[in-house]
């Protein structure tokens, strides 16, 4: 008895997504972790508690409602129209290239980005497996324009917040006394660039859209809400004067290892609902033209794809975030708490700054940047250039990677499947 290949699709699609938000989860959330792990602000069990929850509730929440099929338009759709069999194998092989490739990345420890990655399998496959006029190649030099757009913002942003925060504190009589004087100031500015992400980024998919300046208006109100409620904790921090014998500033961290919750907290939400697009897009696309026969520009998007998405994004972190964690929390450059938290501002900020201006960024790259940034603010001698090298290789090949994977997978999809189409 034959197999219906509605639910062979189907069946692949939700295997294969589940599969890349996995591997979203082991790289990409575990990016957005790592500072916090790596500064000792938080341990990697209390950082996976906190994205396992504000990732899944950003994914599903605010994951979108509705998506657009081909992921940030990479490919004509119009290409497909007459054979949309050939759609469905493409992002079932995009699907399974990205996620092999988040695997192999994951397993060395290399944070690479997990939209080059997609990006990369969509052109491999539409390129080869179609033609390379189906490519809207203009897009592809965008990225690679982000290679260096994203580091070099984020890091040149870390690098003046934390030469800020030894000018203010570290670097004065009082450390301690002005840590709990600026800290509120912090807590400011991190709420505010947080809310802006999420308004900006983050609910854009659900229909929550507010205009420049009520954004501004809403993300200063609660700023000031919890820079009051920041004010209260830095008060409440038992502060230990006998600890500042090894280290004169451990009371000092202590007050930006209590920021830095809050950041990882915020910032796994807004990455839940941005990043979730990565697996779910080419899901949705199998989806709608398996069940409508028809190549749709805009689908929408069934609740079980984000519950689907948000469940692997939280799997992989648990299951094997703990390699790129150790590698951008630890062998890039020494973290403490301040430091963590001057490259996490960093990273929110830029991520902020690009979603008005329409500079082309990634997540990796920016707290990859951000990272350095604070790094080179002690000095080169403070970097592991060999990991920093090894880390950048990566981010080359991580398009190339996925195009070749993608081909390979969409011609056994295609060898596997034509013959049996439900569309002829």
């Amino acid at each position: 008895m034959a197999l219906d290949p509605t639910v062979v699709y189907l069946s692949l699609a939700g295997a294969f997504g589940l599969f890349m938000a996995w591997g979203i989860g082991a790289n990409d959330v575990a990016n957005a972790m790592a500072t916090s792990v790596g500064s000792g602000a938080l341990t990697a069990r209390q950082a996976v508690m906190i994205a396992a929850v504000f990732e899944f509730v950003g994914a599903y929440l605010a994951g979108g409602e509705v998506t657009s099929t081909i992921r940030k338009g990479i490919v004509d759709t119009s290409v497909f129209v007459e054979t949309p069999d050939l759609l469905i194998y493409g992002m079932l092989a995009a699907l399974l290239a990205a996620g092999v490739w988040l695997f192999i990345a994951s397993w060395r420890g290399w944070p690479v980005s997990t939209t080059h990655t997609i990006v990369g399998a969509v052109v491999g496959f539409a390129a080869v497996g179609i033609s390379v006029e189906a490519v809207q190649w203009d897009k592809i030099g965008t990225i690679v324009m982000s290679w260096v757009v994203s580091p070099l913002l984020a890091g040149t942003i870390s690098y003046a917040v934390f030469n800020s925060i030894q000018t203010l504190i570290i670097n004065t009589d009082d450390p301690l006394h002005n840590a709990k004087k600026y800290g509120p100031f912090y807590v400011f500015a991190v709420s505010f660039v947080i809310v802006m992400l999420t308004l900006t980024k983050g609910l854009q998919h659900v229909g929550f859209k507010l205009s420049g300046l009520e954004s501004l208006s809403l993300a200063t109100l609660v700023a000031v809400m919890a820079s009051a409620l920041g004010f209260w904790l830095i008060r409440r921090i038992r502060i230990d004067p006998a600890a500042d014998r090894d280290f004169h500033f451990t009371n000092v961290e202590k007050v930006f290892g209590a920021l830095m919750i809050f950041t990882a907290a915020a910032m796994a939400f807004a990455h839940g609902s941005n990043d979730v697009a990565n697996a779910v897009g080419p899901m949705a696309a199998v989806i709608s033209t398996v069940t409508t026969g028809e190549v749709l520009q805009k689908s929408a998007l069934p609740p079980w794809v984000l519950l689907v998405g948000g469940a692997g994004i939280v799997i992989g972190l648990a299951t094997f975030g703990y390699r790129v964690m150790r590698t951008v929390g630890e062998r890039i450059t020494e973290l403490t708490p301040s430091r963590g938290f001057a490259a996490n501002l960093s990273a929110a900020s830029t991520v902020v700054l690009a979603s008005y201006t329409g500079l082309p960024i990634s997540t990796t790259h920016t707290l990859v940047g951000a990272v350095l940034g604070v790094g080179f603010a002690r000095g080169i001698a403070a970097i592991n250039l060999r990991v920093v090298g090894n880390i950048f290789m990566s981010w080359v090949i991580t398009l190339p990677a996925g195009a070749l994977l993608a081909i390979m997978f969409f011609f056994m999809f295609k060898g596997m499947f034509f013959d049996q189409s439900f569309f002829q």
